[in-house]
């Protein structure tokens, strides 16, 4: 009689165990805080509901008819039965209203959340420019002339233009809590718009597994007052770094675990030069020219 309520006990404490351990998990997703990812949750959780609409009844019924059928219950047999309106209109109807309704939404999700779409808003978007390498992530300010690693900037309600790329192999780019993901390939630039509603600092992340470093492969994304965010690029152009072609070079070198870095200024054509030596078939193993007579940079494999 001890070894079942021993078992209870057992069972009990690894639901209580699991409870704890989701109790530390950080639901980015279900707590946004961006325009793009109060709407990437309202996704979720209508595609939940909508699963759930099928998943409920299967769940009921595979607990209802073995009970109703049970042996020594007599349930009424009726072996000529042919067919039921009713039925047919249930097994019929209801697929139908679901797949109609998951369809439109589809279709309307997909385009209002379209990372291509620019977001509407009194205020002009700030541009940045993001380079995956291995294994950090670069911000480059193409208006500001400003470039930093592992730590973006923006203002609170004024959209953010990402241009994503990659100098390395493919990845994807993410900030959980302000919305969509985006792929970074190498040769190719992926739009990508953003917006933030509150202050805060919001972890970004490697979406797409990169290789020996992936893990590290981590950034901040801090949304701040107007006042804050011009008190940041003057605190970058201050540092008195430059990114040329030479400095680039070092820091393209893989490393794990890399450090906030600033840069004042950062050379012309910069994110358009990376583009285009895989485009002129310089990609990795090839040296290539920059634009502006500068130094020559040695891809990686």
């Amino acid at each position: 009689m001890t070894r079942p309520k021993r078992n209870w006990l057992r069972h009990l404490a690894f639901a209580g165990a699991a409870v704890a351990l989701l109790g530390g998990c950080d639901f980015a997703l279900l707590d946004p805080r961006g325009e793009i990812g109060v709407q990437n949750r309202a996704l979720i959780v209508s595609s939940t509901l909508w699963m759930l609409v099928v998943v409920l009844p299967v769940i009921v019924m595979a607990l209802l008819f073995p009970w109703w059928f049970r042996a020594g219950r007599q349930a009424k047999y009726t072996p000529d039965w042919e067919s039921e309106q009713r039925l047919e209109a249930v097994v019929w109807g209801i697929p139908f209203v679901i797949v109609t309704f998951m369809a439109v939404g589809a279709w309307t999700s997909t385009h209002e959340l379209d990372p291509k779409r620019p977001i509407e808003s009194d205020h002009p978007p700030i541009k940045v420019e993001v380079v995956a390498l291995d294994w950090k992530w670069l911000f480059v300010y193409p208006e500001l002339g400003i470039a930093s690693v592992n730590e973006m900037a923006m203002p609170v309600n004024v959209p953010v233009a990402f241009s994503v790329t990659s100098d390395s192999v493919m990845n994807s780019f993410f900030i959980p809590r302000l919305g969509s993901q985006i792929y970074a390939m190498a040769g190719m630039t992926n739009r990508l718009h953003l917006i933030a509603d509150k202050s805060g600092e919001y972890p970004g992340i490697s979406a797409n597994y990169s290789g020996r470093g992936f893990s590290g492969m981590r950034f901040t994304a801090r949304a701040m007052p107007q006042e804050g965010f011009d008190a940041w690029v003057a605190a970058v152009r201050a540092s008195g770094r430059g990114l040329d072609w030479e400095s680039y070079a070092a820091l393209a070198a893989p490393s794990e675990s890399h450090p906030v870095e600033h840069y004042a200024s950062v050379v012309p054509g910069f994110y358009e030069s990376l583009i285009d030596k895989y485009r002129a078939g310089t990609g990795p193993g090839a040296p290539h020219r920059a634009p502006h007579g500068g130094h020559p940079v040695e891809t990686k494999e």
